[in-house]
């Protein structure tokens, strides 16, 4: 019995070596995984899950008034713009997106400057930021106004004033502009009308 199944098994082996699997079969197999950046549905599942604590947060520290982006910045992956306005509902600001590296999609930039993580203002000057996120694809969350909380100190902390719905359709991006057609093949049959220019543009290429 035992030799019956080793004569089978060096049958296999030895059929193996006679007849050796198709090259394209062989290339499949070690063609190199590339990441792929997670469905758009989980970030909107967890800009919808910050939106109570804050998708940005005041912060009152040596005599200035900080505001970090940390939250949005964490999404950038899927994101083309980050608009905001101080004391206004204009939407006339962009922050900074950082670079996406799909194989650390939620990843906070290296940035010794801050420049992808606050802003930094006198002291007590914003009483209210209208904020949007939009997406690669162009769509536009809802506009949220938060306010400072009250009697916080130099804690981090943001409360809801507002929330609006978008009353007008966003642009949407040029393929360039989306994080995610910059590591992922075209949407067949989709296409893309120029944005008009932000103030604030995600980092070229190297």
């Amino acid at each position: 019995m035992t030799f019956s199944r080793a004569s089978a098994v060096a049958g296999i082996l030895a059929a193996g070596l006679l007849f050796p699997q198709p090259a394209g079969a062989q290339d499949a197999e070690e063609e190199e995984y590339k990441p792929q950046l997670p469905e758009v549905s989980i970030y909107k599942a967890m800009l919808d899950a910050n939106k109570q604590t804050g998708w940005i947060q005041f912060r009152n520290y040596d005599d200035r008034q900080l505001i970090y982006f940390t939250a949005l910045q964490t999404m950038h992956c899927r994101l083309s713009e980050i608009r905001y306005s101080i004391n206004s509902d204009a939407l006339d600001k962009r922050f900074p997106l950082a670079k996406c590296n799909p194989q650390i999609p939620f990843n906070l930039p290296a940035d010794e400057t801050a420049e992808y993580v606050y802003i930094s203002l006198p002291a007590n000057e914003a009483k209210t930021l209208t904020i949007q996120a939009v997406w690669d694809d162009g769509a536009g969350s809802e506009i949220v106004v938060y306010k400072p909380c009250d009697n916080v100190g130099d804690a981090t902390c943001a409360a809801i004033k507002t929330i609006k719905k978008p009353s007008n359709l966003l642009p949407q991006p040029m393929p360039a502009d989306s994080p995610v057609r910059g590591v992922q093949s075209p949407i067949p049959g989709k296409t893309f009308s120029e944005p008009k220019p932000a103030s604030a543009s995600r980092p070229a290429a190297e």
